[in-house]
């Protein structure tokens, strides 16, 4: 069963968007409760829980989603220097294969 927060924001299966909310979540308690405990004023409270809320979901939610992407980035990377590794393995193309010195003049 998925959940789908806003009708659209399907938490499950989107990267990032579990952690998000729960990390707004957390901020908007600990922004709600210190504004309160600083002011004794709970509508104005309440408007600053909600700013920390959505504040903290969408700084978590790009930062999330830039840290997964560098990741993706960095896995293809490697995927393709090892398929090149086993493409050129041996080979003359090979940059740990040491060369000799008639290869040298060959070339």
């Amino acid at each position: 069963q998925s959940f789908k927060l806003l009708g659209f924001l399907d938490v499950k299966s989107v990267p990032c968007a579990r952690e998000s909310v729960l990390y707004g979540s957390l901020g908007s308690l600990v922004v709600g409760l210190g504004h309160f405990l600083a002011t004794s004023r709970v509508r104005r409270s309440c408007d600053f829980a909600v700013g920390g809320f959505i504040c903290t979901m969408l700084g978590y939610w790009f930062y999330c989603r830039y840290n997964l992407a560098q990741h993706r980035i960095r896995q293809r990377m490697l995927k393709e220097g090892m398929r090149n590794k086993i493409l050129f393995e041996g080979s003359s193309l090979d940059p740990e294969r040491k060369q000799t010195g008639n290869e040298r003049s060959d070339s």
